[in-house]
Formats: C-alpha cells, structure tokens, sequence
C-alpha cells in the first residue's frame, strides 16, 4: 500500500519560499510577520494539508487541545458514552481522542494509570474514564470517572442511580409473580454492582423472598464470564423461573444459555437487563432492561472535564435516574 508522506514545516517553508522559523511563527501566531507573507504561508499550509503534530503543539504550548476518553475495549456500553463524549466535544474548544488499551484491559488492575502515564503530558489535557479498576483518585491531569470504582470517592464522577433501578427490575419480576429470582452480577470493585447486587437483595426482603444462594453468580459485565455461572444457575435442581442480569449484555448471555439448554424465553425463563444499550432492543427476543440515559451521562462527563480544567465551578458528582424499559423477555411463570 502506498502512503503519503506526512507535510513537514520543513516542506511549507520550502514551497513558499520562507524559513521554516516564519513559518513557526505563523503556525504558533507570532508576532513579527508582516500580514501578506502571513497570508502567503497560511495560503500554503492549507495547499499542502499541513498540520502540526500533537506532541510538538503540547511540547510548544504546554496544552494539547485534546480530551481523552479511555474505555476498557469498544462495545456497546462504552460505545454510547462515546456518542455522547462525541456530540458534547463540538461545544468545546477541544478535540476528542478515544482510546482502548490491548484486549482484555477490564480484567487488569489499574488499567487506566498505565494508559494515562503514556497520553498525559503530551497527547491529552484530562481524560474520562471509563469504568475505572482502581480506587487511586490521583492522576497527572484532571480526570473524570464514569461508573466509578468504590475507592474513588474524591474523583468526579457520573454514575446512574444502580440500587434504584436494581429495586425496580427486581420488582418488576415480582410483580408478574415470580419468586424463584437469580442474580447475575457485575464486576466486583465497581460502585454499579455493589449497588445493583444491593437493590436485587432489598427489594426481595421487602417482598419477602428469600434469596437462594444456588441463584446467585458473578459476570464481570462480561459475556463471556456470564456462560458459566448462567449455566451453574439454569441447570439447578430447582432452577429459576427469572434473573436478573447486572448489564445488557449478560442478560442476553443468559438467553442464549436458556435456549441451548432448551428453555424458552420468556415462557420458561423471564430475563431483565441492565443499560439499555442498542443491542438489547435489537436482539431477536427484545430485552426488558433498565435504561441508563448513556449519552447523556458521556456528554456531562466531557463537560465537566472542560470545566475542571478551565476553572470553572461545577458539580463533580451527578446521579442520573434510570427508568425500566418492557419488551419481549419477561412473562408471568408458567408454574406456581
């Protein structure tokens, strides 16, 4: 494959005849260039696409012009705070990087320190983080963390309402009658899965039920993680006629698994979400979940950064509200 060599300021001062230290001067917007060789270079600067280079700018200015958002890998959930991350962007001065470590970078302690070690500096003024490992709330540039680990009470943060709408899934199974409910739960250190796990186990004391230890697992928010402690849960020698995942994409896990063990969704097994991302609506038996407002919460997340770094006074905890959305995968139980 053939590539184009990158434009240098060599290659600008060289095609309108001046030095490249004129043609610092233009770029950085110094004074001491008359306004038609001013016009001249900048005329060329757009002829040849030139563009100064990141690390060169923030080694000039000591400010990139660039926001970091650092998610564990790119799926759904992280997707859309992107989307909200992306349309708030326009309304800054900034830039917008998205960046996702190698593979797997969920699973690995204080992920997002390695990462932020190499942007910082150089390639990002502050950075959103998403879903964070670590309890560590001191960073080199501001930071502003999205589904918050339980350690970072002192970072700012932009997190849902999970044990509320942990209580309101679970009673939406409840009230279609069931009482034989499983949990599936997320990633352990997030304040998310503490809460949900937490709403799951309140709300079924309320209503007086019991919550049987062999209907209980743990799925990091991963699908993968999910097909194991799904499996342990359905093939019980009682299994339950509903669970309730922490995370969309664990609740779908979960339908798969019911069906290779030839259950049917929602007749044999009621299935709620956690999220709302598109996946849950597009799925072949629609998902009731409960809807976080996702791109809200990345475009408030991106706006409290450029706060913070511009000095600007700002809340630095916002608790969106969830709401439950009902689709195709929750009936009434077949059996008493």
């Amino acid at each position: 494959m053939n590539t184009t060599p990158r434009v240098t300021m060599a290659d600008v001062a060289r095609t309108a005849g001046v030095s490249v230290a004129t043609v610092s001067k233009v770029v950085n917007n110094k004074d001491g260039i008359s306004p038609a060789r001013t016009q001249h270079v900048r005329q060329v600067i757009a002829d040849l696409g030139y563009e100064a280079s990141l690390g060169a700018q923030s080694l000039r200015s000591g400010k990139s012009g660039v926001l970091g958002m650092l998610v564990a890998e790119f799926e759904p959930f992280s997707t859309e705070l992107l989307k909200g991350a992306g349309a708030a962007i326009k309304k800054t001065d900034y830039e917008l990087l998205a960046y996702s470590g190698k593979g797997g970078s969920a699973q690995t302690p204080d992920w997002e320190r390695k990462h932020l070690s190499r942007l910082s500096g150089t390639l990002i003024d502050g950075a959103v983080i998403v879903t964070p490992t670590g309890g560590e709330s001191s960073f080199a540039i501001p930071v502003v963390a999205i589904d918050p680990h339980l350690g970072t009470s002192s970072l700012p943060t932009v997190r849902c309402d999970s044990y509320t709408g942990a209580v309101t899934a679970t009673n939406h199974l409840l009230s279609l009658g069931h009482r034989r409910i499983g949990f599936l739960g997320g990633r352990q250190g997030l304040q998310s899965s503490t809460e949900r796990e937490a709403g799951f186990r309140d709300a079924m004391a309320a209503a007086g039920v019991d919550v049987r230890p062999e209907y209980f697992g743990e799925g990091g928010y991963q699908p993968e993680l999910s097909i194991e402690p799904a499996t342990r849960i359905l093939t019980s020698p009682q299994p339950p006629t509903a669970i309730f995942a922490a995370n969309d994409l664990s609740a779908i896990q979960v339908i798969n698994v019911a069906e290779s063990l030839g259950l049917s969704v929602p007749e044999d097994l009621s299935v709620v979400g956690f999220d709302n991302v598109p996946d849950a609506a597009l799925f072949r038996i629609p998902l009731t979940t409960m809807a976080q407002p996702l791109q809200e919460m990345g475009a408030l997340a991106l706006h409290m950064l450029d706060d913070i770094i511009a000095g600007r006074e700002t809340v630095t905890n916002i608790i969106m509200p969830t709401h439950l959305v009902v689709r195709a995968s929750c009936a009434p139980p077949t059996s008493p």
